[in-house]
C-alpha cells in the first residue's frame, strides 16, 4: 500500500448540529454552503460530510449533522480565513440553521 505524503500545516475541524425543524431543502443545501468556503485563497484542502456509518463505540460521537475539515499551510492562513468575506457571509447566511458548532484546531508540525 502506498503511503500518503505527510503534510504539515494547520487543520481546522468544525462540527455542526443543525436544527431539528430545519427544512429538508436547507439541510440538503448545507454542504454546498460549506463548499463555498473552499474558495478562500488560504484553503489548501477541504472535506465536508455527515457522520460515517461506522460501528457504534463509546468514544464515537456521531450526533452532529455535518463536519467541515479545512487544511491551511499555517495559523496565518487560518486567521485570513476567519476574517475573509466569504467566511463571514457563510456565517451570516447560515447561523440560523444550527443549534451548536464545535471547533477543534490542530497544529500539524513538520516531521
Amino acid at each position: 500500500m502506498q503511503q500518503t505524503p505527510y503534510r504539515p500545516g494547520f487543520i481546522h475541524t468544525v462540527f455542526f448540529w443543525l436544527k431539528e425543524d430545519l427544512s429538508e431543502e436547507d439541510r440538503a443545501s448545507f454542504p454546498a454552503e460549506l463548499a463555498k468556503l473552499g474558495a478562500i485563497e488560504t484553503v489548501r484542502q477541504i472535506y465536508i460530510g455527515p457522520p460515517a456509518n461506522s460501528a457504534a463505540r463509546d468514544v464515537v460521537d456521531g450526533s452532529y449533522a455535518f463536519a467541515l475539515i479545512v487544511h491551511f499551510d499555517d495559523l496565518a492562513g487560518h486567521d485570513v480565513y476567519q476574517e475573509h468575506p466569504i467566511h463571514l457571509a457563510f456565517i451570516e447566511a447560515n447561523e440560523d440553521k444550527w443549534t451548536r458548532v464545535q471547533v477543534y484546531d490542530t497544529d500539524v508540525p513538520a516531521e
